[in-house]
């Protein structure tokens, strides 16, 4: 019988993320406590920004769309916005944010550790480009693999992929 195998990997759903986006925007602008205080979020190339007049109203603004990302099922391991602390830029307060993709090589690192040391001995790893490969002769050990990646205390969002 052929060895099972899944990918783990870092991926965001960029429409689901813009979704989100959305549906906080809209309720940015209808909320009755962010009337008149300039609170917005929008794309900025690459970057999300959010701006208010102050920073407590930049991180309300932050709260509700890591609200609407988690109803769409995004990680907000995948949302960095650095320190979390909104800058001052003229008279309004901004904090923008990225999304994390992909897995660097530390994070690939640190995953095929973890499965060497704490999952079962059936397992192998291997690393391609930016993402892991694991492969195993039983699918219960994939399916114990990602149990343990998806309890441990990791820093990144992982989602596994092409279980066959």
């Amino acid at each position: 019988m052929a060895d099972s195998s899944m990918d783990i990997v870092s991926k965001v759903d960029r429409q689901e993320v813009d979704n989100a986006l959305n549906q906080a925007s809209k309720e940015i602008a209808q909320r009755y406590d962010f009337k008149n205080v300039g609170a917005s979020i929008s794309w900025s190339g690459e970057k999300i920004v959010l701006v208010a007049n102050s920073s407590e109203r930049v991180l309300a603004v932050l709260d509700v769309f890591q609200t609407k990302l988690i109803k769409r099922g995004i990680s907000l391991k995948a949302f960095d916005t650095g320190d979390d602390e909104p800058r001052p830029s003229g008279k309004e307060y901004r904090l923008e944010g990225v999304l994390k993709e992909g897995l660097a090589g530390e994070n690939a690192k640190k995953i095929t550790k973890l499965i060497r040391d704490e999952g079962p001995k059936g397992v192998k790893t291997q690393i391609t480009g930016e993402e892991v490969r694991a492969t195993s002769k039983s699918r219960d050990d994939l399916q114990a693999v990602q149990t343990l990646l998806k309890g441990a205390d990791l820093d990144f969002a992982v989602q596994f992929t092409n279980y066959r």
